[in-house]
């Protein structure tokens, strides 16, 4: 709801008073009055809700909110920029409505200095432009004449975004403040939140330095101090942001023309905007220090503590003296420093936490709370009231978090890198951290290490990317990115001719591990039949592949469910569903429930045995027949190990197995596997090379395809969909529905054609996809088919905008009038669309005979 819906403006912005009457009961209580937190509390209240009291520890406005750019930018991925959209129409509503923010529709200028730089920037043109956002490649001297100040003999080209803004951070702070309570939200200065009060997990009360509110939501808007006043709840709530210092700096004035554009010279880590006369210039450090790293916790007089260091700085200035001439000859600006909330990956904190019902958060602005203020508060008004995010807040949902990215040493090593990100060329699959590593790890870690492994986390878990065997002794490093074919290419073809012509040992020992049992079966096998879309009353030793869906049929977890026995099921899940499966289960979990969920996911390794031989291998280690009917298993003695559950799948849909070892014993089994293994041409394989196989193999996976806002019918997954199951489930009603009005959208698999792995750009993801020259989709999963030699991608197809018809059928798909292109970074390529895996000439004597390398590992030697 925007300001249209207001009462035009009477007065200028101005402070809201303290409240003076009871305030012992609220439907909802924010913690924080800064620009996020009375953002929500305005859209909560113009939506109706308006029983809501801010409480702020000091004054409204009085935290990171008071500083801030006040730069407003749309040229970001899909998800930012559609809460950064919102927020510009809502504060430009506030303007016209004669509210004085001071926000001018400048434009914005995003400069390419290098030849990458100018490739990110259009495959960034190419996801914006067909989903609304108006964008323009320009030369050097369209932008000298769009900004005359600037010097720009030295770009490769820059960006023109007509639509981004800059406004004044705190008067819409003050604005915000002001028309909530016009709707009746109550506000409280000067109070100490102590502790967030709970009762069977979930909200109750607040309690304060003066007395106790009792409330029904409480929702965390408290910035800097968001992650302590997490601490501060029983039980204690996960919140991982933390602040850095950013610096910017105002100059003195400098007769300016009015209306000059923001500039963003990223390969100068700057952003420079016009303020009054002059220019504000502030700087993303490529290693920027954690702020109040000597307090034990971030003081409320943090002002008093900020340092001004202009020699960290001077060599950021000197770049800006190079973009604008003009500064050399300025007088020195003044430096400010404005600490900030970053979170471990960059991105905001959204969402209800996982241990405690009705507890929210919105925190981690990551350099500028004001540009996301809008749009969040909506966001989680809407979330709030319909029990449910409306749009897909996947990528900002605090259940990506673990209790390791809340540690405080751990956040405040990882912040220093996170900032200087936000500028960075992030090539995608190539970019891991260098801080906070190391934290999680499978117990086959060293040994991988010490044979050419090169990690990347995910989870914070360490995973081998891929092996470079040419390493010897040295520890093999990422090599620069590219958004060509990566320079590792070749170790990922040699991994996966083990795969195809021998064996791959893959270490998928992130994956999350949840055991599901009861004394009764009855209660158990209830249970997951009320929360799985396929038939999980499945004889012991069978497993099962399956959805848990929400109400509206969309994913709220992709498993593999293992009958261990009548009683028992030990659940498999994607390693970034650790947190929100189990809060999942959790909240599907009666209190007179007799299951009992218990996450083991550090108590196994797991060794993805994949390739034709893998069943020979495993034969011969266990003594055991091997011949496994798909989607069953059994435990195994593997060399001198117990109760290893041999599983009859694999992660690519390869022949092989999914091997649960208790970790005590991993470094045993991987021994005698790669031994043993000579003789079956045994080979380590990494997780990007396994991403790619899984995408050959049209495998959808968790947060790329599968998202709440997906189904199972969408995403081709309708074989683990079982309507005709005796037990209802949730969603069923919904996709009862999708089935018989048809669906909106469908994943297709992509071949690419016409296009030279050697010389052009690759599709990585995001990139998209157009039917007959109108765009139709975007693609979700990219790389190579090694069995075609061909790129590919996955993607959802939809109707295009105008069309009168919705659905999409297979004849829409397959139509031989459908002519199907992909545009990678400006240049389209024609592709071809398949609805179902294709199916590859695989076999072993078509293909050059696969040559084992020897191992010749120090770990066993």
């Amino acid at each position: 709801m925007f300001a249209s819906k207001l009462p035009k403006c009477h007065s200028i912005y101005y402070l809201v008073v303290k409240a003076n009457y009871s305030t012992q009961h609220a439907r909802v209580v924010i913690g924080g009055a800064g620009v996020v937190g009375n953002s929500v509390a305005y859209h909560l209240a113009a939506k109706g809700w308006t029983d809501v009291l801010v409480l702020e520890q000091s004054t409204i406005g009085s935290g990171s909110s008071h500083f801030g750019s006040g730069t407003l930018g749309l040229f970001k991925p899909i998800a930012d920029r559609d809460l950064i959209w919102y927020s510009i129409k809502l504060y430009q509503e506030l303007q016209q409505k004669g509210y004085d923010i001071e926000m001018k529709r400048c434009g914005s200028l995003n400069l390419a200095k290098t030849k990458d730089r100018l490739i990110a920037l259009k495959r960034r043109i190419a996801y914006n432009v067909p989903t609304g956002l108006q964008c323009e490649l320009l030369d050097s001297k369209a932008v000298k004449d769009l900004h005359p100040y600037l010097f720009t003999e030295d770009l490769e080209g820059a960006v023109w975004i007509p639509d981004d803004a800059v406004a004044n951070p705190i008067k819409i702070c003050h604005v915000l403040a002001k028309l909530a309570q016009e709707y009746g939200v109550r506000y409280k200065e000067n109070v100490i939140i102590k502790n967030v009060l709970t009762k069977n997990q979930r909200v109750y009360a607040v309690r304060t330095n003066e007395e106790v509110i009792h409330c029904d939501y409480f929702i965390n808007c408290a910035g800097m101090w968001a992650r302590e006043l997490g601490l501060q709840c029983n039980p204690k709530v996960r919140i991982p942001a933390y602040p850095a210092e950013h610096f910017y700096a105002l100059t003195s004035n400098l007769n300016l023309e009015e209306g000059l554009p923001c500039v963003r010279d990223y390969d100068s880590n700057s952003y420079i905007r016009q303020s009054g006369s002059g220019f504000l210039l502030g700087w993303f450090e490529q290693e920027a220090k954690a702020a109040f790293d000597d307090h034990p916790a971030i003081p409320k007089n943090w002002r008093h503590y900020l340092q001004h260091d202009w020699a960290q700085f001077e060599n950021f200035w000197k770049k800006s003296m190079h973009r604008i001439p003009m500064l050399s000859s300025c007088p020195q600006p003044r430096l400010i420093n404005s600490p900030d909330n970053f979170t471990p990956d960059g991105r905001w904190i959204l969402g209800e936490m996982p241990s405690v019902s009705n507890y929210f958060v919105a925190c981690g602005m990551n350099g500028n709370s004001l540009q996301g203020a809008g749009g969040i508060g909506n966001a989680m008004a809407e979330w709030i009231i319909e029990g449910r995010p409306t749009k897909d807040l996947l990528p900002f949902h605090v259940q990506r978090y673990l209790d390791v990215h809340n540690g405080r040493q751990y956040l405040q090593q990882r912040i220093k890198e996170v900032v200087g990100r936000h500028y960075a060329i992030l090539y995608p699959l190539q970019c891991e951290y260098k801080y906070a590593r190391k934290v999680r790890c499978s117990p086959l870690f060293s040994v991988l290490e010490t044979k050419g492994a090169v990690f990347g986390i995910k989870m914070a878990y360490e995973r081998a990317l891929y092996f470079d065997t040419t390493c010897g002794d040295k520890k093999p490093t990422m090599p620069p990115g590219s958004f060509y074919k990566p320079q590792f290419f070749n170790f990922m073809k040699e991994e996966h001719n083990a795969c195809r012509e021998g064996v791959g040992i893959i270490d998928m020992s992130s994956f999350s591990k949840i055991d599901i049992k009861s004394d009764r079966a009855e209660d158990v096998v209830g249970y997951l039949q009320k929360l799985c879309s396929n038939e999980v009353n499945i004889p012991i030793g069978s497993i099962v592949h399956t959805g848990m869906l929400n109400e509206h049929g969309g994913y709220e977890n992709d498993c593999m469910l293992v009958r261990q026995e009548e009683n028992s099921f030990f659940m498999v899940s994607p390693t970034s569903q650790q947190t929100r499966v189990y809060e999942w289960l959790t909240k599907n979990l009666s209190s007179k429930s007799t299951v009992a969920l218990n996450d083991v996911t550090s108590m196994y390794t797991v060794l993805n045995v994949v390739g034709p031989k893998a069943s020979e291998l495993i034969g011969e280690l266990s003594n055991s027949d091997m011949l496994l009917h798909s989607f069953t298993y059994k435990k195994v003695n593997v060399g001198y190990a117990s109760d290893v559950m041999v599983m009859s799948f694999t992660h690519t849909g390869d022949p092989g197995y999914c091997l649960y070892i208790p970790s005590e014993y991993a470094l045993h089994v991987y021994e005698k596997l790669m031994v043993v293994g000579r003789d079956y041409g045994v080979r380590d394989v990494g997780t990007l090379t396994q991403r790619f196989m899984r995408i050959e193999r049209f495998i959808p996976f968790w947060a790329e395809e599968l998202t709440s806002f997906t189904t199972p019918f969408e995403a081709g997954n309708g074989y683990n969909v079982r309507l005709d199951k005796k037990d209802h489930f949730i969603g069923k009603e919904a996709l009862m529905k999708q089935k018989r009005d048809g669906i909106l959208k469908q994943l297709v698999f992509f071949q690419l054609n016409k296009i030279n792995i050697d010389v052009d750009i690759w599709p990585w993801g995001g990139e998209p996809i157009y039917r007959n020259g109108e765009f139709v989709g975007t693609v979700t999963s990219a790389g190579y088919g090694f069995s075609t030699n061909k790129l590919i991608a996955l993607g959802f197809l939809r109707r295009p905008k105008d069309s009168q018809v919705k659905t999409v059928t297979t004849d829409y798909i397959l139509s031989k009038q459908a002519k199907y292109e992909i545009d990678i970074a400006g240049n389209k390529f024609p592709a071809t669309p398949y609805i179902h895996a294709p199916i590859f000439a695989t076999t072993v004597s078509e293909r050059r005979k696969y040559k084992p390398t020897a191992i010749r590992s120090k770990a066993f030697m």
